[in-house]
């Protein structure tokens, strides 16, 4: 039976191209991994889970985000605060761009995309940064005043942004403001009304070594991960502490939802296990095992079915089935595996 051209769908022209099935030709899209050991974003296939290229990155490199255009992929280049740069891949060429310099920002660590601007912490400044990723520029800085300002998280409308200070013990909110002034003007001219943005902080104490949270969907409540195994509940409307939960994670070290917003997903640096939390309940679900040596970064594959987790003393990404919540398999990156994204290509 001949089928209309128009109802082929991008995979199946791709694969028809290609002599490739669905599952070799990568159309789920592609997993990143920041390998710090190797100094290399490894590049890997969302259907067939392997590596099809490693692209050097430079010294330290912890967080990994794709930017604005689909295309490019942005990596911060640590050095625990001292370093200067932001890493730049091409996506399509799998290969290295020129790297991004932000002197006099230094300690370039969490990386989050609202719209086209791309925010970043800057841990040895104690402060936040926003970058237009076309030009390379940093466009605006907020000081935390705290210390190891960690990872950022960014409202829809970008009116309110949460950040970790985990040297500190606790979470910066700045909300956009805008104060009205009236500039006097010689009769018979009338008085000139302008608008002065500006932010106001708010410093949330939180537990000791707070560094990974996650922001639920509607921007409404942020979980804390605590060292001390609680996690810290945030009601972002208030600013005000909701919940501690006392769920024996200690060491937490990321946090993520799970798609619909039903579990809270939470690795530890000490732990052994991917905690599963329910979310409305706010109680443990599961301890699934997936390492020896304690977990990072986890990365929620659009779509839900799967969830990876960076074993950086292990060496490998763990795959977890989000329906069986069990392990499915490890994928050999390189070494210390960290921060990750999805590129949806």
């Amino acid at each position: 039976m001949k089928i209309p051209l128009k109802k082929l769908t991008f995979a199946a022209i791709l694969c028809a191209a290609t002599g490739l099935s669905p599952a070799q030709s990568g159309s789920p899209g592609m997993l990143l991994v920041v390998t710090k050991q190797a100094h290399a974003l490894a590049m890997v296939d969302g259907a067939t889970l392997q590596v099809v290229a490693r692209v050097p990155i430079g010294d330290d490199p912890h967080e990994v985000i794709v930017g604005p255009d689909g295309k490019t992929a942005f990596v911060s280049n640590y050095g625990l605060g001292t370093l200067h740069t932001l890493a730049v891949v091409d996506l399509l060429e799998h290969k290295p761009l020129t790297p991004i310099d932000l002197t006099p920002l230094r300690g370039a660590h969490g990386l989050f995309l609202h719209g086209r601007t791309l925010w970043f912490t800057a841990e040895g400044s104690k402060a936040l940064a926003t970058l237009d990723p076309a030009t390379g520029r940093v466009q605006s800085v907020l000081g935390t005043g705290q210390d190891m300002t960690h990872l950022v998280w960014v409202s829809q409308d970008g009116a309110k942004v949460v950040a970790s200070n985990a040297g500190s013990g606790t979470m910066s909110v700045f909300d956009r403001t805008e104060t009205r002034q009236t500039l006097p003007a010689a009769p018979p001219a009338p008085p000139v009304e302008y608008t002065i943005p500006g932010w106001k902080h708010t410093l949330i104490p939180v537990g000791k070594a707070a560094e990974g949270f996650a922001v639920a969907a509607d921007g409404r409540e942020a979980w804390v991960g605590n060292a001390d195994g609680t996690i810290s509940i945030i009601d972002l409307v208030s600013e005000k502490i909701e919940a501690t939960l006392a769920a024996d994670v200690p060491g937490a070290n990321r946090l993520q939802f799970t798609a619909d917003g039903r579990l809270m997903l939470v690795t530890t640096h000490t732990g052994k296990d991917l905690v599963v939390i329910d979310a409305h309940s706010r109680r443990p679900v599961k301890r699934i095992p997936i390492e020896e040596r304690g977990a990072s970064g986890i990365q929620v594959q659009p779509g839900g079915g799967r969830v990876f987790v960076a074993c950086p003393r292990d060496h490998y990404v763990a795959v977890v089935d989000l329906t069986t919540l069990e392990m499915t398999g490890k994928i050999d990156v390189g070494r210390e595996p960290d921060g990750m994204a999805w590129w949806a290509r």
